[in-house]
């Protein structure tokens, strides 16, 4: 059985999806005010893995991932660039969908926009408004955490520190990575010269960032989901207060399974404009890697960890991937279609596989397992049978891997 880290509980349990038939998946999607960098890809891509051993297992996967395209950032990017918001994301986005498929990422079943969503968005602070837990302030809508039980425990947030004095948090987003303690924004009233905001029955103006996610979700799914995914960063003023929306008017959880994957750092620094080390995934095309080369090496880290990117980390996760692709072409020279299916090695190799991804998505031991399980096999020995069993495990477990062949 597949076990995971379940962010809410902080402790790894037996996966067990809401419902029999279809396993629900959400992603906390892109912010497409800007092109996605190798950190970014990094995180969808430990999703994709989960999507895609979920199925390997036997599930039925829906997957919905959001599109973030009205925020604070969006407005200043476009504004910057001297384009319209639509512009700029209608761009962001298509690019965003092609370097998915490029990484071999599965395409979501859904993607909603928060700016497709501005119905589904209204209604939900009108349903805030109604309970108590939103509430006006100056042409703004504010929700108050304090008034949704158990709010930052996702993040494990000491309540004893909040302040006594109400405050107001009137942005999409702050820089850093730090709380802020106080009622948060979930609709920006319209002011003089603002250029992007709606008719409403809340008036004229936009939703914040943090009321259009539950938005999106609910558009896609109407029932506890079986896992919700995102960065580790959205740990911090963001994931706790989705879920605070969203169990405020729903009579259920928001999700059974938390997953969150750890930043990808540059030389032991975080990626960041000011130390110009930002890393996309034709920067490393350039430097002579391949798709799978990249992706593996995107994937091979655990997810709950830091990963680091440095040439030498690179240069190695290439070296290892074109080890064990060079063992399985051996293996494919002596596969005969006409020979008996001999299951010996095949189940080795599925066996090593599956004990290390069911041990919470451990991609480099399921790696090295199926390495390990052919170096010691002498390629001279294998019979035709057995080889072309083999490569059949091989091509299944790489419906999850997307690296072999």
């Amino acid at each position: 059985m597949l076990r995971l880290f379940n962010t809410l509980s902080r402790q790894t349990e037996d996966f067990r999806p809401v419902r029999k038939d279809v396993t629900t998946v959400f992603t906390c999607g892109p912010s497409v005010y800007q092109r996605a960098h190798i950190g970014n890809f990094r995180t969808f891509l430990c999703e994709d893995i989960l999507v895609r051993y979920l199925e390997y297992l036997g599930h039925t996967v829906k997957r919905g991932m959001n599109l973030t395209d009205i925020e604070d950032k969006t407005i200043k990017e476009a504004l910057k660039r001297k384009t319209t918001v639509s512009e700029l994301t209608e761009s962001n986005i298509r690019d965003f969908v092609e370097e998915m498929r490029l990484l071999r990422i599965k395409i979501p079943d859904f993607l909603p926009r928060a700016s497709k969503t501005i119905d589904k968005t209204v209604t939900l602070i009108e349903q805030l408004l109604h309970v108590g837990i939103a509430y006006w302030h100056h042409g703004n809508v504010y929700f108050d955490p304090l008034k949704y039980p158990g709010f930052g425990q996702l993040y494990g947030l000491d309540m004893t520190k909040w302040p006594t004095k109400k405050k107001r948090f009137h942005k999409d987003t702050y820089p850093g990575m730090r709380w802020n303690l106080g009622d948060f924004i979930i609709w920006h009233g319209a002011r003089a010269g603002d250029s992007v905001c709606w008719d409403s029955p809340l008036g004229k103006g936009r939703p914040s960032w943090n009321i259009q996610d539950p938005a999106m979700i609910s558009t896609c799914f109407h029932e506890t989901l079986s896992v919700y995914c995102g960065g580790f960063d959205n740990l911090i003023r963001h994931h706790d207060y989705t879920r605070a929306v969203l169990e405020s008017v729903r009579p259920y959880p928001m999700a059974r399974h938390w997953v969150h994957c750890y930043h990808l750092h540059v030389n032991g620094q975080k990626m960041s404009k000011s130390t110009g080390n930002i890393y996309y995934t034709d920067t490393l095309m350039e430097r002579g890697y391949d798709i799978g080369e990249i992706r593996f090496f995107l994937i091979e880290g655990h997810y709950r960890g830091i990963l680091n990117y440095s040439d030498e980390n690179m240069q190695s996760a290439s070296n290892k991937l074109k080890r064990l692709k060079n063992m399985v072409t051996m293996l494919e020279n002596k596969v005969d279609p006409r020979a008996t299916p001999d299951e010996s090695l095949a189940s080795r190799i599925r066996r090593v596989f599956s004990e290390h991804m069911n041990n919470d998505l451990d991609v480099r031991g399921g790696f090295e397992g199926i390495y390990g399980t052919l170096s010691k096999t002498e390629p001279g020995s294998v019979t035709p049978g057995e080889a072309s069993a083999a490569i059949r495990a091989l091509r299944e477990i790489d419906r999850v891997l997307q690296v072999i062949f």
